[in-house]
């Protein structure tokens, strides 16, 4: 154990190192997957943008023929939100979270509309309907409403979302396709069936890709309660600092932690970056005054970039004809210093995003 204290800009740059952002990473796909324990995903090509910003060379049909080979999937995970994870994670994942999916019913929405409905029958029916082919969420509603008529296709539906694995099946989330969400269950998609896995193994995970964090930020991060005796438990094997406001910070020993000083390029985010999200202070990478400035009532988070570690603007790529123009909305002035390292930045990313267009700029306003 160390009592050392360690401040936000510290948090920020070690959060920044394991989450491939202040170098890019020479791992594959998968693995860099596998190491951020999946990718936030309700955006099919958000995990692209993610990716992109934080691996050498990065082939966005590398990532998608793991989609289409069955070696990722997305699924509702953390959160209960769609995450693009490796197949095996999928399969440990998916039981450890699935108190918060199933806290879903209980919300009043879903709750009045599933009166009478026995769960465990429906969970059956959908099961068997799903594994005999792939259906979309209001095609699976109105076969499951053939045996509860007195009640809405789409609470059905839900539920089996809460009740089975459910993954996305392609051509939804390929880069090079498009498609409706069309769900299948996982056990009958892989091949394979539910893992057993711990928090106690699960959290180390988090930490060696987030950390050093809190308990609440685990919480944060999953919306699974009991966090704290997690990380009580392994406490033993865990580094344990504290920050500027004396909050234990756990840590794994041998996670980076670069000096305060280490430069941090700018990096474009996603919509939904789970760098953004897996905390329950978010002031080291997210400053509160940005947050309330971009973010939506219902917790919808743009495109955002990161100058000098932390979310200072907010992006999108603007179409018209052969044109595309990225366009950069700042949240504080952004230092002159750090226009061209943007916009080459920018213009990498638009070489993502917009590869077919005929020209391609980047504005700063």
């Amino acid at each position: 154990m160390h009592n050392r204290a360690v401040d936000g800009r510290e948090r920020n740059r070690a959060l920044l190192a394991r989450q491939l952002l202040l170098e890019r990473s020479p791992l594959s796909p998968l693995k860099a997957v596998e190491h951020l324990v999946g990718l936030q995903a309700q955006t099919p090509r958000s995990p692209y943008t993610a990716l992109w910003s934080r691996l050498r060379s990065f082939d966005p049909l590398t990532l998608s023929r793991l989609l289409a080979t069955r070696r990722t999937v997305r699924i509702a995970l953390m959160r209960s939100t769609i995450h693009l994870v490796s197949a095996d994670d999928a399969l440990l994942l998916r039981p450890l979270t699935m108190p918060i999916v199933m806290k879903e019913l209980t919300a009043p929405r879903w709750a009045r509309a599933l009166v009478g409905v026995d769960l465990q029958r429906l969970a059956v029916l959908a099961r068997e309907i799903l594994e005999a082919q792939p259906h979309t969420p209001k095609n699976l509603g109105l076969a499951l409403s053939a045996t509860f008529p007195d009640n809405e296709p789409a609470a059905l539906a839900h539920a089996a979302r809460s009740l089975l694995p459910l993954v996305q099946v392609p051509p939804r989330g390929l880069w090079d396709g498009a498609g409706a969400t069309t769900l299948t269950t996982a056990e009958h998609w892989l091949g394979r069936p539910l893992g057993e896995s711990s928090w106690d193994a699960v959290l180390v995970r988090y930490l060696a890709a987030f950390g050093p964090a809190t308990a609440a930020d685990a919480v944060a991060w999953a919306k699974v309660p009991g966090m704290a005796r997690v990380l009580d438990r392994l406490r033993p094997q865990l580094t344990v600092l504290r920050d500027e406001r004396g909050r234990e910070l756990f840590d794994v020993p041998q996670a980076p932690r670069p000096p305060a000083s280490t430069p941090a390029p700018p990096r474009f985010l996603p919509d939904f970056d789970n760098v953004l999200l897996s905390h329950a202070d978010r002031s080291h990478v997210f400053p509160n005054a940005h947050r309330a400035a971009i973010q939506t009532a219902n917790g919808t988070v743009p495109g955002t970039l990161l100058v000098d570690g932390s979310v200072a603007a907010a992006w999108r790529v603007e179409r018209s004809g052969t044109a595309a123009v990225l366009r950069i909305r700042q949240l504080a002035d952004i230092p002159r210093s750090e226009h061209d390292a943007i916009r080459d930045e920018g213009l990498g990313l638009l070489s993502l995003l917009a590869s077919d267009a005929g020209s391609r700029d980047v504005v700063l306003a």
